[in-house]
């Protein structure tokens, strides 16, 4: 449950260095559900991280990340996956597909594991996303593209609180993007979801209702 007095994703200076390599430098930035969010900067300067230390996927040197006010870098692993499962939409370059599963269980995985999955709901997300036709394929008959769909479907499946993307339409064509992008918008917009979104293309930034500049582990602009 979203504490509305509470910004749902709130990072309190974060630093991560990888041995003596430092890549994130206090960053601070909190984001509210509804309230989207692109992020950018040049390759190196701490996006993906920042999105994975967002997912507890890794942790911070320093600082902290709170989910709707839960620090959630005091969980165990299994806590920090249970909150992946239920309430966090990835989306990352990485498809992540399970090689076992047509396109059509592999949409659902994630829903069913939270025990959210609705069955209309994400047949409109397949529709929308060009997948109605394929759900009998298994992964390693799908293009880049297609797997790349599937990923975003299955995230979207659940109506997460927070959707963590990493350049979610970099592998599709600029008409497919732009389906995703309204598509990922669309979902915010009806559920009260947060969106951060990771993204080198200017266009597809203006779309989201702000934007923060990372440069050299440090918030640019914002």
């Amino acid at each position: 449950m979203i504490d509305s007095d509470l910004p749902l994703l709130n990072l309190r200076d974060i630093c991560k260095s990888y041995g003596s390599t430092p890549v994130l430098n206090g960053v601070s930035l909190a984001l509210n559900g509804g309230q989207t969010l692109a992020l950018t900067g040049e390759s190196g300067s701490g996006k993906s991280t920042l999105l994975h230390l967002a997912a507890g996927l890794d942790q911070p040197s320093d600082g902290s990340v709170h989910l709707d006010g839960e620090d959630i870098g005091r969980l165990d692993d299994a806590g920090r996956a249970q909150i992946r499962r239920d309430r966090i939409g990835l989306i990352f370059q990485q498809f992540n597909l399970v090689p076992s599963l047509n396109v059509a269980a592999n949409v659902a995985l994630q829903a069913q594991m939270a025990n959210r999955f609705d069955a209309a709901f994400t047949a409109e997300i397949s529709d929308r996303l060009g997948l109605s036709d394929l759900g009998a394929r298994y992964p390693e008959q799908l293009s880049g593209g297609q797997q790349q769909r599937v990923a975003i479907a299955r995230a979207l499946a659940p109506r997460p609180e927070l959707i963590l993307a990493d350049e979610p339409t970099g592998n599709l064509d600029e008409e497919t993007g732009d389906i995703v992008l309204t598509l990922l918008l669309e979902l915010v917009a009806e559920t009260g979801a947060a969106l951060m979104m990771v993204t080198h293309s200017p266009r597809l930034a203006q779309r989201l209702s702000r934007e923060v500049h990372l440069s050299r582990g440090q918030l640019a602009v914002q």
